[in-house]
């Protein structure tokens, strides 16, 4: 049976619910990200591009480049709303499908040209979802993800593209290398400077001398160029791990806002994990100089989601970590190494009174939101947390991050 896989992009994202929200913002100009200097663009319209701005880009570079463009800031909550609306209808027509991001879908139509068609099927869910939505979105369909993923990239603005089976490599040749799911600026920099431009000219060479250039990415990007790779579809996405950062709007060395920055982010994080019945064994702490240069280290604890032997452990690593006395630019948390559980009670560290404590201020935070108690050593630091569940199964949002 032939296989039909289908892949969906909402174009545009955040623009488009941008737009649903507040419609004079139709066929302007728009940056979605962070707002200050320090912030990088998560997403622009159509509009923007033609003076060369991207996705990744230095917000203050995108202003300059399109000067007229309508700047917003990112609204995780907003976004997230929009996106399970059309998980919902997607997941009601489809019986396997995965989330790649908040924006991107893959679903198995493999059988479906014998009852109703594959294409026609395709077409009609895009209908639906434009129809009950409001919101733009492309599809590409063929014989595996890495096919039709590219082909959605050809068929945007808010189009469809089938290739059927057995068309794949002549689809692919003509396009430019960067158009493979994998290459990013290194490897492309790299292709290039083996003179390769053209997918067409990776499908003539043989395998054995793009593995000795990129060793084993050389072989996946290979398959990839004849259109033979095929990834299977992930219905769960299961975190390995939990993270926050926070860039600064100003490099600083304030010692007490760089502490308060990094306890609330700890905090935050413990919360998250007894929220969603998880230990971490890993505790690790970035920061990022103004000289750009980034440092972390990393720690094994044993297992716990609890906030007094958590969090001493990170300012313990901040300290030791910040040792070039420069300006710093960012600051970040990460708990991994993450497994399914409770915390278990220290019969000589804990009492009755702390750990009937954590369950107060759980039960508050659960039925008033995060921000409604929190310990004082965090006050000052109100932006951290949020909302949104790390462990439901969907990858995480990507936004720019907001600066403090």
């Amino acid at each position: 049976m032939n296989k039909n896989i289908l892949h969906m992009d909402l174009d545009t994202f955040f623009v488009s619910c941008e737009r649903l929200i507040d419609s004079r913002l139709q066929k302007r100009p728009i940056l979605v990200g962070g707002t200050g200097d320090r912030g990088v663009v998560s997403a622009c319209s159509y509009e923007t591009r033609k003076f060369g701005v991207h996705s990744g880009m230095s917000m203050k570079v995108a202003r300059r480049l399109c000067p007229e463009a309508v700047v917003i800031r990112g609204n995780a909550s907003v976004y997230s709303k929009y996106s399970h609306q059309v998980t919902d209808i997607i997941k009601e027509k489809v019986p396997v499908f995965e989330k790649a991001s908040i924006d991107e879908f893959y679903a198995d139509l493999t059988g479906m040209d014998h009852f109703f068609g594959s294409y026609k099927y395709a077409s009609e869910l895009r209908t639906t979802i434009i129809k009950e939505t409001g919101l733009p979105i492309s599809f590409g369909l063929s014989a595996n993800k890495i096919v039709s993923k590219v082909a959605t990239g050809e068929a945007k603005p808010n189009n469809k593209l089938r290739i059927d089976q057995g068309f794949e490599k002549a689809f692919l040749a003509p396009l430019s290398i960067k158009k493979i799911p994998s290459v990013g600026n290194k490897t492309y920099q790299i292709l290039r400077n083996l003179g390769i431009d053209k997918i067409s000219v990776i499908q003539q060479m043989p395998v054995e001398m793009l593995t000795s250039v990129l060793g084993v990415n050389g072989r996946t990007i290979w398959k990839r160029a004849l259109g033979i790779d095929n990834p299977p579809l992930i219905p769960f996405h299961e975190r390995k791990s939990i993270s926050m950062e926070r860039t600064f709007g100003k490099d600083t060395i304030d010692m007490h806002k760089l502490r308060t920055t990094i306890f609330a982010m700890a905090e935050s994080l413990t919360y998250q994990l007894r929220k969603g019945n998880k230990l971490a064994a890993c505790v690790s702490v970035k920061i990022r100089y103004s000289d750009f240069n980034t440092y972390s280290k990393q720690i094994q604890i044993p297992y716990s989601s609890a906030d007094h032997v958590i969090i001493p452990r990170v300012l313990e690593l901040f300290e030791k970590l910040y040792q070039r006395r420069l300006l710093i630019r960012l600051v970040g948390v990460k708990l991994s190494n993450l497994i399914t559980g409770n915390y278990q009670i220290n019969l000589f560290d804990d009492t009755e009174e702390m750990l009937s404590l954590y369950n107060a201020m759980d039960k508050i935070k659960n039925r008033f939101g995060e921000h409604s108690i929190q310990k004082a050593s965090a006050l000052g630091a109100k932006t951290i947390g949020g909302t949104q569940n790390p462990f439901n199964g969907e990858p995480p949002i990507v936004l720019a991050h907001r600066t403090q």
